[in-house]
Order: C-alpha cells, then sequence, then structure tokens
C-alpha cells in the first residue's frame, strides 16, 4: 500500500533532442506493488513536447491541467484537463503544450513500457 503526494515526488527530467522541456514522476510501479503496469505523471512546460515516437505496448492517458495537443496516428486532438485518451500499441504519438501554463498528464504502462 502506497498513499503519497505528486509534489513532495522527485522528477526525472527527460533529456533527448527529440523533447523540449518534459519531467515524469514515477507514482506507483512495481516497487511500491503494482505488478506489471507503472503509473507516472508527466509535466510539459510552456511550449514543450514529448517525443513523436511509437512502441510495442499501449498507455492510457488522463490531464490533469493544461491545454495541450495530442497527436495519434497524424491526427490532432486538442486536450484539456478532464481529458484522457488510450494510445493503441504501435500507434505514433505525440504530447505538445499549447497553453499558458504547464500541461500535466497521467500515464499508465506497462511495465515494459517504463524506462
Amino acid at each position: 500500500m502506497i498513499v503519497g503526494h505528486l509534489e513532495k515526488l522527485d522528477g526525472k527530467v527527460i533529456e533527448s533532442s527529440q523533447v523540449q522541456d518534459v519531467m515524469m514522476k514515477v507514482l506507483v510501479s512495481p516497487k511500491e506493488g503494482w505488478d506489471g503496469h507503472v503509473m507516472r505523471v508527466f509535466e510539459v512546460g510552456i511550449d514543450g513536447y514529448t517525443p513523436k515516437h511509437q512502441h510495442p505496448w499501449p498507455h492510457i492517458n488522463y490531464i490533469i491541467d493544461g491545454v495541450g495537443s495530442l497527436m495519434i496516428d497524424h491526427q490532432e486532438y486538442q486536450i484539456t484537463s478532464g481529458s484522457y485518451a488510450y494510445v493503441p500499441s504501435d500507434t505514433i504519438h505525440q504530447f505538445k503544450n499549447v497553453g499558458e501554463k504547464p500541461l500535466k498528464f497521467i500515464c499508465i504502462v506497462p511495465e515494459e513500457g517504463h524506462k
């Protein structure tokens, strides 16, 4: 069992030439007892973006705060607080912050999808 608060977790800055201003915090993983899955929160800074990429696992997303766009399979979707998305395996996708404050979202992936 674990009970915590997002603001008390250390974040990992994602560094890559394909990423701009992205930080990840791990909330629950096999380390905390959730075998097979990982729940993370990503924070994308103003004008930031995640890589345009695809992988062999799906993920589930829930937008906590901010305004952004989510490209799935070359189609753009507007996302705001309360939006959710399921991104299937092997589908190209990318999150972008298009708002005036950080874009924060939950991302749940199978354990093999967490790096």
